[in-house]
């Protein structure tokens, strides 16, 4: 089992926060108004749960097309969030030649389940666009994973863990994206790291309950790193005291290690969440390193069409005019 040597400092910031590794207060990110999907399909049922992806296509889309696709998940701490976060990246790249997919999953304040499941519900969004990449207009083999803190961990998890899959769908149809687009995501979950970091057993208990009586290395990204697996792109603020971001170097790093394309977008002074739309400006610059990449990767073609709205400028002070007589 591989270690990861993180600074004292960093990891107490991450983890004496509470919630473990949750949304941010603000509540997450402020969907434009405009914004809506084309269509919405249900993926999967469990029992009397129906998820759904939100469906955002490029004009004049058909059936018989062979576009790109991206399935984007939320963020919320594996126990809450909605698929509108993603909205926004989801409307910019359908302009650009996609079909984008926001994902529902099954969380712990909705469901009560527990990360577990959130994974093997991202593996079966994957596996439903590819399955049905026929009928949605999808090329099969470029299909790529997006998603937020714990959506970016469920969406490296598509990638990197073995197994998980639910028993009832067709296993000979891959779950594993072509692809990975990650914005502050968990990829790092070992309490034994913990541990060895002298950091005390009621964090250690908190973090297991999360989990149940399941092993959080099993769906740990950073334990599973092998060659081959899709090329990837990391969003990550450093300032971010909710997954700091050493935690994220040290997979890039075994990433490339491993021989995979595994890229590292930080942003100096910034903290979790910094990407949504509505926090500022580094929304607009890592939708565009996301259309660049993608383009990199066969997605897209040609230069990315992000436009940064232009601040307004104040209205120039009225002259001031004396009266007559005045001095």
């Amino acid at each position: 089992m591989k270690r990861i040597a993180l600074p004292l400092s960093l990891v107490l910031s991450c983890l004496l926060a509470a919630p473990v590794w949750a949304a941010p207060r603000t509540g997450g990110a402020r969907r434009a108004p405009s914004v809506q999907p084309t269509r919405t399909i249900i993926y999967k049922t469990v029992g009397q749960t129906k998820l759904q992806m939100f469906i955002f296509e490029p004009a004049g889309h058909k059936a018989s097309d062979h576009r790109p696709a991206i399935v984007f998940f939320f963020g919320g701490g594996w126990a809450s969030g909605t698929p509108g976060q993603f909205y926004p990246h989801a409307a910019y790249l359908a302009s650009r030649g996609m079909v984008a997919f926001c994902a529902d999953y099954r969380v712990k304040s909705r469901q009560g389940v527990t990360p577990f499941e959130c994974v093997t519900d991202a593996k079966s969004a994957v596996r439903y666009v590819r399955a049905h990449a026929g009928e949605l207009g999808v090329d099969p083999k470029r299909i790529a994973a997006g998603g937020g803190s714990a959506g970016g961990h469920i969406a490296a998890c598509t990638g990197t863990i073995p197994g998980l899959d639910d028993t009832s769908e067709d296993a000979k149809v891959s779950s594993v994206p072509d692809a990975m687009v990650l914005f502050n995501p968990v990829l790092t979950l070992d309490p034994e790291l913990f541990r060895k970091r002298g950091i005390d057993e009621e964090f250690i208990r908190r973090l297991q309950g999360r989990f149940g009586d399941k092993d959080p290395r099993d769906i740990s990204p950073y334990n599973h790193v092998r060659a081959g697996q899709p090329p990837t792109i990391i969003f990550h603020g450093e300032a971010d005291s909710t997954v700091p971001i050493a935690s994220i170097r040290v997979f890039v790093e075994a990433a490339k290690k491993a021989g995979n394309r595994c890229e590292l977008a930080a942003y100096p002074g910034k903290a979790h969440g910094f990407f949504n739309y509505g926090r500022g400006d580094e929304y607009y610059d890592t939708l565009r390193k996301t259309d660049e990449f993608l383009a990199s990767a066969g997605f897209l073609q040609g230069p990315a069409t992000v436009n940064v709205p232009t601040p307004a400028k104040p209205s120039p002070a009225p002259d001031t005019v004396k009266p007559a007589g005045d001095k």
